[in-house]
C-alpha cells in the first residue's frame, strides 16, 4: 500500500498531499494580497512551484488545475501570467471560475494536481 505524504498539515488542511505518485496542492493564494492580479498570480505560481519541487515534480507534470478569480474580468491578465508559466505544449485540463474568495483582497486562488 502506498504511503500518504502530507506537507505542512494543520487541523484543517495540508499544503500538499502526495499519494501513488500524484501531488495535490491546496488552493494557493498570494502571500501578499495587496498586489494586482498579475502580481498575485505570479506569487501563487511561485508558491505552487515550491510545493511541487518539495514533492519531486514541477509544472511540466501538471494534470489538472482549478482557478478561482474574484472577478472573471481578470481572466485575461491572469491567463497572460499563467500561459508564460506553463511549458510549451504542457497545459493541464483546467477550470476557471469567478468566486467569492476567503478574503476580499485575494484576486486569485489556484489548486493543481501533478504527477511525479
Amino acid at each position: 500500500m502506498s504511503r500518504i505524504i502530507r506537507t505542512e498539515a494543520n487541523e484543517i488542511l495540508s499544503k500538499a498531499v502526495e499519494y501513488h505518485g500524484f501531488v495535490y496542492t491546496q488552493g494557493v493564494v498570494a502571500a501578499d494580497p495587496t498586489g494586482d492580479i498579475t502580481a498575485q498570480t505570479r506569487d501563487v505560481l511561485a508558491q505552487i512551484d515550491a510545493l511541487l519541487e518539495q514533492h519531486g515534480t514541477d509544472n511540466t507534470r501538471l494534470l489538472q488545475a482549478q482557478i478561482w478569480l474574484k472577478s472573471i474580468d481578470d481572466r485575461g491578465a491572469m491567463n497572460a501570467v499563467w500561459s508564460a508559466w506553463l511549458p510549451e505544449g504542457g497545459a493541464p485540463v483546467r477550470a476557471c471560475v469567478e468566486a467569492k474568495l476567503a478574503d476580499p483582497r485575494y484576486l486569485v486562488e489556484i489548486m493543481v494536481v501533478a504527477c511525479r
